[in-house]
């Protein structure tokens, strides 16, 4: 059973969250609460956290310091900050604990979901041989010390357009907002910043849309096998990719597949 801990000091929010979540994921994950960063750090000690998703405007040991606790003692908790304040401070902060989301409320249940559902993916994938992180070089890099550049519409079309292609190029293989923000030429807070103004959704939401979008282009060819469809399009866990297909299409995969295939030939 997965440990997920929900930090929040507003009691109603911090309850409709956990039974959002309970909702979702059942018995599968262990739903813990804390109403400030002292208490989480406590709970997170005590109970071994893997998930935390923490608001970061609390009284006393906040968001962001709490986590970086968390984060010194476990370098492999998936870390997810949710916070009324479009800050840029605190989107540098977020990135340098490597926190896997930064969402800005209010978000939607569907984005929420998406990345808690994505943090208990990687979660349970920890005891497979790590994977050697690709290096990367890129001359355009802007050090997170700097002054944050101007982004008129131009620029920020441009970065639209190569985040969009690097996606299309990559999106079969395991890639990270960090991984895709230094491949085009920013620093990590920067590009978390825009992302979400741009795309008007978090990085884990829009990669999964994507995916299942190149999926469905797959399942339309009768020659390509249904169970290698998922690893094609970026998940080695064929469980796994059937259960995103089937939350955002609403069929599973073979289903979806038959249905299409009906219509084409019709």
């Amino acid at each position: 059973m997965y440990r997920l801990m929900i930090v929040e000091d507003e009691m109603i929010e911090r309850i409709v969250l956990k039974k959002m979540v309970q909702k979702k994921f059942g018995e599968s994950c262990h739903v813990f609460e804390a109403q400030n960063g002292k208490e989480a750090v406590d709970i997170f000690r005590r109970e071994k956290i893997q998930v935390v998703i923490l608001d970061i405007g609390m009284p006393g040991l906040n968001g962001i310091q709490a986590a970086e606790i968390m984060r010194k003692e476990d370098m492999h908790c998936c870390l997810i900050f949710l916070t009324a304040y479009d800050r840029f401070d605190y989107a540098r902060k977020a990135i340098s604990i490597k926190a896997m989301e930064y969402l800005l409320k209010p978000y939607s249940q569907k984005e929420i979901l998406n990345v808690v559902e994505e943090a208990l993916r990687i979660t349970g994938e920890r005891s497979q041989p790590p994977v050697a992180p690709k290096e990367i070089q890129a001359d355009r890099y802007i050090p997170a010390g700097e002054e944050e550049p101007d982004y008129s519409g131009s620029r920020l079309s441009v970065m639209t357009s190569m985040v969009e292609e690097y996606i299309r190029s990559h999106f079969m293989q395991e890639i990270s907002m960090n991984e895709i923000a230094r491949a085009i030429g920013y620093s990590e807070p920067y590009f978390c910043k825009i992302f979400k103004q741009q795309f008007g959704q978090s990085f884990t939401s829009y990669l999964m849309e994507y995916r299942v979008n190149e999926a469905k282009k797959f399942l339309e060819q009768p020659n390509v096998i249904v169970k290698e469809v998922g690893a094609r399009v970026g998940y080695t866990d064929s469980n796994y990719f059937t259960k995103v297909f089937k939350r955002l299409e609403g069929v599973n995969p073979s289903e979806y597949r038959m249905t299409r295939l009906k219509e084409l030939q019709s």
